[in-house]
């Protein structure tokens, strides 16, 4: 392989053996009460099973509660139960044998918990009554109309960490080999981060290291339950897109910094989701700037995402030391064969599952055939 898109990349007790990475992405299709409330079902099978066929290096579970109030809305997945977790076996025994990395994204919803799915309404549309009341840092609602969470005590932000840690747990005893703590786009973790919605005046409020110690904490009850050996990411937002008023790129680097010294291996660079109304410049690898001042300024492994569709584009992310692994969400739900794409536009040889192999043998002749 000459293209670093397909060069294998080790990080601690795994080598991923390309760096192309599903991103998490939200289904809202987990069965949303009963004896499987949150297991993964037939969809998930299907939907993360068809991508897993292209054989990424990794796959991002979408975020998937710690707790039943930690989720976004009533149909997310979650890993709060020993039977959660021998669903999500067969999601990773799959990836397993078709030799892709399995990751999985502990969240906590916080504020925006307890919301209707996306496609039941237009975006923006009011939400209907609230089936639990969402915890968050302070008693800030992230939009008008939207619900008021409840502030957290002490006691709460303990139970918290705790989740997290059993969450990790479960996540393992699943055969997760990966972890990534969802610490961005205006969830718990990062609203504790950010100013904007952060507005408390005890231990987790005020200074940066105050905001920051929720995470903290989080990452080192995450390590010390996942083991030495298990990879551990955490997705931010590296900016609220409101600098200077709220959390900003260069806290975004030193955070960064922080969580390496703690045994984050992988910072999954994103950003915005925490103000309702920030302007936001979108386009073609819009947050590619943030991966590289993070990965160059604190010295930590980045995996780069948002509108990254190209293969060339992903080629020349990586060429630039921009980051080390590339994340796509919507280019693998067009495309749920996307490396295969990719090796073909770049001239790589790529195998096939065995009963898709004839189809590719078939297409590699009639590319030789042509006139």
């Amino acid at each position: 392989m000459t293209s670093p898109l397909f060069h294998p990349l080790a990080v601690r007790g795994i080598t991923l053996a390309n760096r192309i990475v599903m991103a998490p992405m939200c289904q809202y299709s987990a069965d949303p009460d009963g004896p499987d409330v949150g297991a993964p079902n037939d969809w998930h099978i299907q939907h993360y099973g068809s991508r897993a066929l292209g054989r990424p290096g990794l796959i991002i579970v979408e975020a998937t509660g710690v707790s039943a109030e930690g989720r976004i809305s009533a149909y997310d997945l979650g890993i709060w139960n020993d039977t959660q977790v021998a669903a999500h076996r067969r999601l990773t025994r799959f990836f397993r044998d078709n030799g892709v990395a399995a990751g999985i994204q502990l969240a906590h919803a916080g504020r925006k918990a307890s919301s209707p799915r996306p496609f039941e309404g237009p975006f923006g549309s009011s939400e209907p009554p609230a089936d639990w009341q969402p915890v968050a840092p302070s008693a800030v609602a992230f939009a008008p109309g939207k619900q008021v969470p409840l502030a957290l005590d002490r006691a709460g932000i303990d139970e918290v960490v705790s989740q997290f840690a059993d969450a990790a747990r479960r996540a393992r005893e699943a055969g997760y080999e990966v972890i990534e703590i969802h610490a961005a786009h205006g969830y718990l973790l990062h609203e504790f981060l950010s100013p904007e919605s952060n507005t408390r005046t005890d231990e987790y409020g005020g200074s940066f290291e105050n905001r920051v110690r929720l995470l903290e904490r989080v990452v080192d009850a995450v390590r010390r339950t996942a083991g030495e050996a298990t990879p551990i990411f955490v997705r931010i937002s590296a900016t609220d897109w409101v600098e200077p008023a709220g959390w900003t790129a260069d806290d975004s680097v030193a955070l960064a910094a922080r969580l390496r010294e703690r045994g984050v291996d992988v910072v999954h660079v994103s950003t915005g989701g925490n103000v309702a109304d920030a302007r936001i410049p979108v386009g073609p690898g819009y947050q590619v700037p943030f991966s590289r001042r993070i990965r160059q300024e604190a010295g930590v492994l980045t995996a780069a995402v948002g509108l990254i569709r190209d293969p060339d584009q992903a080629e020349e992310i990586l060429d630039a030391g921009d980051a080390d692994l590339i994340a796509l969400a919507r280019e693998f739900l067009l495309d749920p064969l996307w490396p295969v794409t990719a090796a073909r536009q770049l001239g790589e040889e790529w195998s096939l599952a065995p009963q898709y192999e004839r189809a590719e043998i078939l297409a590699r002749r009639d590319e030789r055939t042509k006139v």
